[in-house]
């Protein structure tokens, strides 16, 4: 299940990052700073949306 997390926290890890960097630009935010905390922000909440992911993924799987 470790791999399958990690695989899929590669793609999560990307979208959230593109979102929370796009909203941060769209708020005005245009310094270095809240951009990169944004984009960390992304890269945290991947983990455990992928490790919840991949747990149903293998639930369901059998």
């Amino acid at each position: 299940m470790l791999r399958l997390m990690l695989v899929l926290h590669a793609v999560i890890a990307t979208t959230l990052m593109g979102a929370g960097i796009t909203a941060a630009l769209a708020a005005g935010y245009v310094a270095r700073g809240p951009i990169l905390a944004a984009a960390l922000g992304g890269f945290v909440l991947a983990f455990p949306a992928s490790w919840l992911i991949a747990r149903q993924i293998v639930a369901r799987a059998g």
